[in-house]
Protein backbone atom coordinates (compact mmCIF):
# COMPACT_ATOMS: atom_id res chain seq x y z
CA UNK A 1 0.00 0.00 0.00
CA UNK A 2 0.98 3.53 -0.43
CA UNK A 3 0.57 4.38 2.87
CA UNK A 4 2.62 2.31 4.21
CA UNK A 5 5.73 3.29 6.21
CA UNK A 6 8.31 3.01 9.11
CA UNK A 7 6.84 3.83 12.59
CA UNK A 8 9.95 6.78 13.49
CA UNK A 9 9.44 8.58 10.35
CA UNK A 10 5.90 8.70 10.73
CA UNK A 11 6.27 9.85 14.03
CA UNK A 12 8.43 12.65 13.41
CA UNK A 13 6.48 14.20 10.21
CA UNK A 14 2.48 13.69 12.33
CA UNK A 15 3.75 15.55 15.16
CA UNK A 16 4.90 18.15 12.98
CA UNK A 17 1.31 18.38 11.26
CA UNK A 18 -0.27 18.32 14.87
CA UNK A 19 1.47 21.43 15.56
CA UNK A 20 0.30 22.96 12.63
CA UNK A 21 -3.53 23.19 13.05
CA UNK A 22 -4.98 26.30 13.33
CA UNK A 23 -7.61 26.71 16.08
CA UNK A 24 -10.12 28.27 13.12
CA UNK A 25 -10.51 24.78 11.68
CA UNK A 26 -11.35 22.57 15.70
CA UNK A 27 -14.75 21.46 15.44
CA UNK A 28 -16.29 24.21 18.10
CA UNK A 29 -19.08 21.97 19.03
CA UNK A 30 -17.06 20.08 21.22
CA UNK A 31 -16.41 22.93 23.59
CA UNK A 32 -13.33 25.33 24.21
CA UNK A 33 -9.80 24.86 22.52
CA UNK A 34 -7.60 22.57 23.43
CA UNK A 35 -5.36 24.45 25.73
CA UNK A 36 -2.33 22.17 24.94
CA UNK A 37 -2.19 19.75 22.39
CA UNK A 38 -0.63 16.65 23.38
CA UNK A 39 1.26 14.56 20.62
CA UNK A 40 -0.32 11.59 19.42
CA UNK A 41 3.21 10.06 18.54
CA UNK A 42 4.99 10.10 21.78
CA UNK A 43 6.26 6.66 22.35
CA UNK A 44 5.34 4.56 19.50
CA UNK A 45 7.85 1.35 19.22
CA UNK A 46 9.80 0.95 16.70
CA UNK A 47 10.12 -2.76 16.36
CA UNK A 48 8.79 -4.69 13.63
CA UNK A 49 7.57 -2.97 10.16
CA UNK A 50 3.51 -2.07 10.52
CA UNK A 51 1.65 1.04 9.73
CA UNK A 52 -1.21 2.62 11.42
CA UNK A 53 -4.48 1.84 9.60
CA UNK A 54 -5.90 4.96 9.90
CA UNK A 55 -3.62 8.62 9.41
CA UNK A 56 -2.91 10.82 12.35
CA UNK A 57 -5.63 13.48 13.49
CA UNK A 58 -5.67 16.72 12.38
CA UNK A 59 -7.61 18.36 15.14
CA UNK A 60 -7.68 18.19 18.22
CA UNK A 61 -11.83 17.01 18.68
CA UNK A 62 -11.05 14.06 15.74
CA UNK A 63 -10.33 10.68 16.66
CA UNK A 64 -8.24 7.91 14.84
CA UNK A 65 -8.82 4.55 14.98
CA UNK A 66 -6.28 2.63 16.23
CA UNK A 67 -5.41 -0.58 14.27
CA UNK A 68 -1.61 -0.95 13.76
CA UNK A 69 -1.25 -3.10 10.53
CA UNK A 70 1.50 -5.66 10.23
CA UNK A 71 3.60 -4.73 6.83
CA UNK A 72 6.59 -7.38 6.58
CA UNK A 73 6.26 -10.29 4.85
CA UNK A 74 6.24 -13.34 7.21
CA UNK A 75 2.49 -12.11 9.16
CA UNK A 76 0.92 -12.23 5.60
CA UNK A 77 2.30 -15.51 4.75
CA UNK A 78 -0.08 -18.68 6.18
CA UNK A 79 1.16 -21.04 8.32
CA UNK A 80 2.68 -24.49 7.06
CA UNK A 81 -0.82 -25.97 8.55
CA UNK A 82 -1.83 -23.04 5.94
CA UNK A 83 -3.89 -21.36 8.30
CA UNK A 84 -3.73 -17.44 8.17
CA UNK A 85 -0.48 -16.41 10.26
CA UNK A 86 -1.57 -14.08 14.01
CA UNK A 87 -3.57 -15.56 16.77
CA UNK A 88 -6.67 -17.30 16.50
CA UNK A 89 -9.77 -17.27 18.02
CA UNK A 90 -8.97 -20.54 19.50
CA UNK A 91 -5.30 -19.30 20.47
CA UNK A 92 -6.89 -16.79 22.47
CA UNK A 93 -9.21 -18.59 24.10
CA UNK A 94 -6.45 -20.59 25.54
CA UNK A 95 -3.93 -17.79 26.27
CA UNK A 96 -6.76 -15.88 28.59
CA UNK A 97 -8.28 -19.52 29.90
CA UNK A 98 -12.15 -18.72 28.77
CA UNK A 99 -15.12 -20.75 27.73
CA UNK A 100 -16.60 -18.76 24.35
CA UNK A 101 -19.74 -20.75 24.94
CA UNK A 102 -21.36 -18.07 26.43
CA UNK A 103 -23.08 -14.83 25.89
CA UNK A 104 -26.05 -16.15 23.67
CA UNK A 105 -28.68 -13.16 23.30
CA UNK A 106 -25.78 -10.95 24.46
CA UNK A 107 -25.31 -7.45 21.97
CA UNK A 108 -21.71 -6.44 21.60
CA UNK A 109 -21.88 -2.91 19.75
CA UNK A 110 -18.45 -1.43 17.93
CA UNK A 111 -18.53 1.92 16.91
CA UNK A 112 -16.77 3.43 14.30
CA UNK A 113 -16.57 6.27 11.46
CA UNK A 114 -17.73 5.86 8.42
CA UNK A 115 -18.70 2.18 6.41
CA UNK A 116 -16.83 -0.83 5.36
CA UNK A 117 -19.16 -1.79 2.16
CA UNK A 118 -17.61 -5.53 2.52
CA UNK A 119 -17.88 -5.93 6.21
CA UNK A 120 -20.21 -8.20 6.79
CA UNK A 121 -19.13 -10.47 3.81
CA UNK A 122 -15.80 -10.28 4.86
CA UNK A 123 -16.99 -11.17 8.92
CA UNK A 124 -18.24 -14.29 7.15
CA UNK A 125 -15.05 -15.37 5.35
CA UNK A 126 -13.25 -15.30 9.19
CA UNK A 127 -15.61 -17.03 11.22
CA UNK A 128 -16.24 -19.91 8.19
CA UNK A 129 -12.08 -20.27 8.59
CA UNK A 130 -12.41 -20.87 12.46
CA UNK A 131 -15.62 -22.66 12.54
CA UNK A 132 -17.44 -20.05 14.65
CA UNK A 133 -20.91 -19.93 14.31
CA UNK A 134 -22.78 -18.09 11.12
CA UNK A 135 -23.46 -14.59 12.03
CA UNK A 136 -25.27 -12.66 9.05
CA UNK A 137 -28.07 -9.98 9.13
CA UNK A 138 -29.89 -12.87 7.73
CA UNK A 139 -29.90 -14.84 10.86
CA UNK A 140 -30.18 -11.53 13.74
CA UNK A 141 -26.70 -12.06 14.79
CA UNK A 142 -25.40 -9.18 12.59
CA UNK A 143 -26.46 -5.53 12.60
CA UNK A 144 -25.17 -2.27 10.60
CA UNK A 145 -26.24 0.92 11.20
CA UNK A 146 -25.27 4.67 10.66
CA UNK A 147 -25.58 6.75 13.82
CA UNK A 148 -28.90 7.57 14.25
CA UNK A 149 -29.80 3.87 13.94
CA UNK A 150 -30.40 4.25 10.07
CA UNK A 151 -29.75 2.49 7.05
CA UNK A 152 -28.39 4.96 5.36
CA UNK A 153 -24.64 4.26 5.41
CA UNK A 154 -21.92 6.96 5.55
CA UNK A 155 -19.61 6.95 3.08
CA UNK A 156 -16.52 4.05 2.73
CA UNK A 157 -13.69 4.82 4.37
CA UNK A 158 -10.49 2.80 3.32
CA UNK A 159 -8.79 3.69 6.78
CA UNK A 160 -11.46 3.14 8.84
CA UNK A 161 -12.45 -0.48 6.88
CA UNK A 162 -9.84 -2.14 8.70
CA UNK A 163 -10.46 -1.32 11.93
CA UNK A 164 -13.91 -2.68 11.58
CA UNK A 165 -12.76 -5.63 10.26
CA UNK A 166 -10.52 -6.32 13.28
CA UNK A 167 -13.65 -5.00 15.91
CA UNK A 168 -15.88 -7.67 14.31
CA UNK A 169 -13.41 -10.13 14.01
CA UNK A 170 -12.32 -9.93 18.09
CA UNK A 171 -15.67 -9.50 18.98
CA UNK A 172 -16.17 -13.37 17.29
CA UNK A 173 -13.40 -14.36 18.93
CA UNK A 174 -13.39 -13.70 22.20
CA UNK A 175 -17.41 -14.40 21.87
CA UNK A 176 -18.64 -16.47 18.90
CA UNK A 177 -22.54 -16.80 20.36
CA UNK A 178 -22.98 -12.63 20.74
CA UNK A 179 -24.85 -10.59 18.27
CA UNK A 180 -22.81 -8.12 16.35
CA UNK A 181 -23.85 -4.50 16.45
CA UNK A 182 -22.05 -2.13 14.05
CA UNK A 183 -23.00 1.59 14.22
CA UNK A 184 -21.29 3.60 12.22
CA UNK A 185 -20.72 7.87 12.65
CA UNK A 186 -20.48 9.77 9.70
CA UNK A 187 -17.07 10.91 10.83
CA UNK A 188 -14.32 11.02 13.22
CA UNK A 189 -15.63 14.07 14.76
CA UNK A 190 -16.31 13.43 18.53
CA UNK A 191 -19.88 14.88 18.43
CA UNK A 192 -20.49 12.11 15.99
CA UNK A 193 -18.54 9.04 17.56
CA UNK A 194 -20.47 10.14 20.46
CA UNK A 195 -24.14 10.15 18.94
CA UNK A 196 -22.97 6.36 17.54
CA UNK A 197 -22.03 5.46 21.23
CA UNK A 198 -25.78 6.57 22.39
CA UNK A 199 -27.57 4.74 19.74
CA UNK A 200 -25.50 1.63 20.55
CA UNK A 201 -27.12 1.81 24.01
CA UNK A 202 -30.83 2.78 22.31
CA UNK A 203 -30.53 -0.23 20.17
CA UNK A 204 -29.83 -2.29 24.00
CA UNK A 205 -26.10 -3.12 23.11
CA UNK A 206 -24.93 -5.14 26.43
CA UNK A 207 -21.06 -3.51 25.80
CA UNK A 208 -20.09 -0.87 23.33
CA UNK A 209 -16.54 -1.17 22.06
CA UNK A 210 -14.56 2.39 21.08
CA UNK A 211 -11.41 1.55 19.38
CA UNK A 212 -10.17 4.81 18.34
CA UNK A 213 -8.63 7.80 20.32
CA UNK A 214 -7.82 11.68 20.36
CA UNK A 215 -6.66 14.47 22.34
CA UNK A 216 -8.04 15.33 26.01
CA UNK A 217 -9.83 18.24 26.49
CA UNK A 218 -10.95 20.44 29.31
CA UNK A 219 -14.17 19.66 31.15
CA UNK A 220 -13.83 16.73 28.89
CA UNK A 221 -16.21 14.10 31.32
CA UNK A 222 -19.05 16.69 31.23
CA UNK A 223 -19.00 17.51 27.66
CA UNK A 224 -18.84 13.50 26.77
CA UNK A 225 -22.29 12.40 28.20
CA UNK A 226 -22.91 9.57 25.66
CA UNK A 227 -20.69 7.65 27.55
CA UNK A 228 -22.25 7.16 30.05
CA UNK A 229 -24.97 4.73 29.63
CA UNK A 230 -25.49 2.92 32.37
CA UNK A 231 -23.65 -0.24 30.98
CA UNK A 232 -19.86 -1.18 29.92
CA UNK A 233 -18.84 1.28 27.57
CA UNK A 234 -15.14 0.49 26.84
CA UNK A 235 -12.32 2.30 24.92
CA UNK A 236 -8.58 0.90 23.97
CA UNK A 237 -6.46 2.94 25.31
CA UNK A 238 -3.66 4.59 22.48
CA UNK A 239 -0.65 3.17 20.58
CA UNK A 240 1.72 5.66 21.37
CA UNK A 241 2.89 5.11 24.97
CA UNK A 242 2.94 6.70 28.04
CA UNK A 243 -0.33 9.26 28.90
CA UNK A 244 -4.36 9.29 28.19
CA UNK A 245 -6.06 10.11 25.27
CA UNK A 246 -9.87 10.78 25.23
CA UNK A 247 -12.30 8.64 25.28
CA UNK A 248 -10.30 5.76 27.16
CA UNK A 249 -9.62 8.79 30.06
CA UNK A 250 -13.86 9.32 30.78
CA UNK A 251 -14.60 8.19 34.31
CA UNK A 252 -17.88 6.23 32.39
CA UNK A 253 -15.47 4.16 30.00
CA UNK A 254 -13.43 1.19 31.20
CA UNK A 255 -9.79 1.89 29.63
CA UNK A 256 -8.30 -0.95 28.07
CA UNK A 257 -4.72 -1.15 27.57
CA UNK A 258 -2.06 -3.30 25.65
CA UNK A 259 0.03 -6.52 26.17
CA UNK A 260 3.11 -8.81 24.45
CA UNK A 261 1.80 -11.85 24.70
CA UNK A 262 4.04 -14.77 23.58
CA UNK A 263 3.16 -18.29 23.63
CA UNK A 264 5.29 -20.65 25.95
CA UNK A 265 6.85 -20.02 29.67
CA UNK A 266 4.81 -17.88 32.07
CA UNK A 267 4.56 -21.32 34.06
CA UNK A 268 1.79 -23.37 34.45
CA UNK A 269 -0.45 -20.60 32.17
CA UNK A 270 1.80 -21.50 28.94
CA UNK A 271 2.19 -18.26 28.32
CA UNK A 272 4.30 -14.96 28.74
CA UNK A 273 2.48 -11.77 28.91
CA UNK A 274 4.66 -8.19 29.12
CA UNK A 275 3.57 -4.79 28.78
CA UNK A 276 3.24 -3.47 25.57
CA UNK A 277 5.84 -0.20 25.14
CA UNK A 278 3.14 0.90 23.15
CA UNK A 279 0.18 0.85 25.05
CA UNK A 280 -1.45 4.26 26.34
CA UNK A 281 -1.74 4.47 29.51
CA UNK A 282 -1.07 6.25 33.03
CA UNK A 283 -1.89 9.58 34.71
CA UNK A 284 -4.92 11.80 32.34
CA UNK A 285 -4.40 15.32 31.62
CA UNK A 286 -8.47 16.76 31.89
CA UNK A 287 -10.18 14.02 33.88
CA UNK A 288 -10.66 13.96 37.23
CA UNK A 289 -10.33 11.16 39.72
CA UNK A 290 -13.24 8.94 40.23
CA UNK A 291 -14.85 8.25 43.80
CA UNK A 292 -13.82 4.56 42.89
CA UNK A 293 -9.64 4.84 42.21
CA UNK A 294 -8.15 4.54 44.88
CA UNK A 295 -3.81 5.28 43.82
CA UNK A 296 -2.51 8.13 44.83
CA UNK A 297 0.57 8.81 42.34
CA UNK A 298 -1.69 10.84 39.97
CA UNK A 299 -4.19 13.58 41.36
CA UNK A 300 -6.73 12.89 38.09
CA UNK A 301 -7.92 9.24 36.37
CA UNK A 302 -5.65 6.91 36.07
CA UNK A 303 -5.53 4.96 32.90
CA UNK A 304 -5.78 2.08 33.04
CA UNK A 305 -7.95 -0.16 34.46
CA UNK A 306 -7.63 -3.65 32.35
CA UNK A 307 -6.08 -5.20 29.63
CA UNK A 308 -5.56 -7.87 26.87
CA UNK A 309 -2.69 -8.33 23.77
CA UNK A 310 -1.92 -5.49 21.57
CA UNK A 311 1.76 -5.44 20.18
CA UNK A 312 1.04 -6.23 16.77
CA UNK A 313 4.43 -8.11 16.74
CA UNK A 314 2.69 -10.91 18.88
CA UNK A 315 -0.66 -9.87 17.09
CA UNK A 316 -4.21 -11.46 15.55
CA UNK A 317 -5.40 -12.67 12.56
CA UNK A 318 -7.70 -10.35 10.97
CA UNK A 319 -9.44 -10.48 7.58
CA UNK A 320 -10.36 -7.81 5.21
CA UNK A 321 -11.06 -6.99 1.54
CA UNK A 322 -12.09 -3.20 1.43
CA UNK A 323 -8.74 -1.98 1.79
CA UNK A 324 -6.22 -5.07 2.53
CA UNK A 325 -6.01 -7.96 0.31
CA UNK A 326 -7.70 -10.87 2.61
CA UNK A 327 -5.77 -11.89 5.70
CA UNK A 328 -3.53 -10.26 7.85
CA UNK A 329 -1.82 -9.56 11.11
CA UNK A 330 -2.67 -6.51 12.99
CA UNK A 331 -2.21 -5.28 16.76
CA UNK A 332 -2.78 -1.96 18.56
CA UNK A 333 -5.01 -1.48 21.37
CA UNK A 334 -7.91 -1.56 18.82
CA UNK A 335 -7.56 -5.25 19.74
CA UNK A 336 -7.77 -5.04 23.21
CA UNK A 337 -11.42 -3.00 23.57
CA UNK A 338 -13.55 -5.39 21.47
CA UNK A 339 -12.12 -7.83 23.00
CA UNK A 340 -12.60 -7.28 26.39
CA UNK A 341 -16.23 -6.23 25.74
CA UNK A 342 -17.16 -9.05 24.19
CA UNK A 343 -15.67 -11.14 27.17
CA UNK A 344 -18.05 -8.99 29.45
CA UNK A 345 -20.90 -10.05 27.29
CA UNK A 346 -19.81 -13.41 27.48
CA UNK A 347 -19.61 -13.61 31.34
CA UNK A 348 -23.45 -12.50 31.25
CA UNK A 349 -22.89 -9.45 34.24
CA UNK A 350 -22.94 -6.38 31.62
CA UNK A 351 -25.62 -5.33 32.99
CA UNK A 352 -24.58 -4.65 36.75
CA UNK A 353 -21.61 -2.53 35.31
CA UNK A 354 -21.87 1.10 35.02
CA UNK A 355 -18.11 2.00 34.63
CA UNK A 356 -14.63 0.44 35.73
CA UNK A 357 -15.40 0.95 39.62
CA UNK A 358 -16.24 -2.65 40.04
CA UNK A 359 -12.70 -3.86 38.74
CA UNK A 360 -11.44 -1.06 41.47
CA UNK A 361 -13.37 -2.42 44.15
CA UNK A 362 -11.89 -5.44 45.42
CA UNK A 363 -13.93 -8.25 44.67
CA UNK A 364 -12.14 -10.09 42.51
CA UNK A 365 -9.82 -11.87 43.55
CA UNK A 366 -6.10 -12.33 42.30
CA UNK A 367 -6.86 -16.16 40.71
CA UNK A 368 -9.36 -14.64 37.79
CA UNK A 369 -6.99 -11.81 36.87
CA UNK A 370 -2.96 -12.28 35.01
CA UNK A 371 -1.03 -9.89 36.84
CA UNK A 372 1.51 -8.29 34.01
CA UNK A 373 4.19 -7.76 36.45
CA UNK A 374 6.64 -6.18 33.69
CA UNK A 375 7.79 -4.34 31.23
CA UNK A 376 7.24 -0.32 30.47
CA UNK A 377 5.55 2.54 28.14
CA UNK A 378 7.31 5.46 28.95
CA UNK A 379 9.06 7.41 31.61
CA UNK A 380 7.37 8.76 34.26
CA UNK A 381 6.59 9.12 38.05
CA UNK A 382 5.44 7.61 40.32
CA UNK A 383 6.64 4.25 38.37
CA UNK A 384 3.46 2.12 38.55
CA UNK A 385 1.82 4.74 36.51
CA UNK A 386 4.26 2.93 33.13
CA UNK A 387 5.45 0.55 34.36
CA UNK A 388 4.23 -3.53 35.23
CA UNK A 389 4.31 -4.52 38.38
CA UNK A 390 2.45 -6.47 41.02
CA UNK A 391 -0.99 -5.22 41.55
CA UNK A 392 -2.52 -2.43 39.74
CA UNK A 393 -0.05 -0.51 37.26
CA UNK A 394 -0.62 2.09 34.70
CA UNK A 395 -0.32 0.06 31.18
CA UNK A 396 -1.97 -3.21 31.88
CA UNK A 397 -4.53 -1.90 35.10
CA UNK A 398 -5.29 -4.56 37.49
CA UNK A 399 -4.07 -7.19 34.66
CA UNK A 400 -5.80 -9.46 31.71
CA UNK A 401 -8.37 -11.87 32.06
CA UNK A 402 -7.68 -15.37 33.37
CA UNK A 403 -11.37 -17.00 32.49
CA UNK A 404 -14.47 -14.79 32.87
CA UNK A 405 -14.41 -14.28 36.46
CA UNK A 406 -13.29 -11.05 37.25
CA UNK A 407 -15.94 -9.81 34.20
Amino acid sequence: MARHFRIGLFASLSALALNACSQSAWNSTIGPPVDQLSSQTRNRPATGTYHPACSEVRHPYEARCLALVRDDPAPRQARTDGTPAGYSPAELQAAYNFDPTGGSGETVAVIDAYDDPNLESDLQVYRMQYGLPTCTTANGCFKKVNEKGGAKYPKPSASWAIEESLDVDMVSANCPNCKILVVEANNENYSSLGVAVAEAATLNAATISNSYGGTEYKDENAKSPNFAQGRPVLASAGDDGYGGQWPAALDAVVSVGGTTLIQGGGGSRGWTETVWSGTGGGCTTHSTKPSWQADTGCKNRTMNDIAYVADPNTGVAFYDTYEAAGWGVVGGTSVSSPAIAAMLAAAGNASSIQNASWIWSGSHSSNVLNDVASGSDGTCGPAYLCTGEVGYDGPSGWGTPNGLGAL
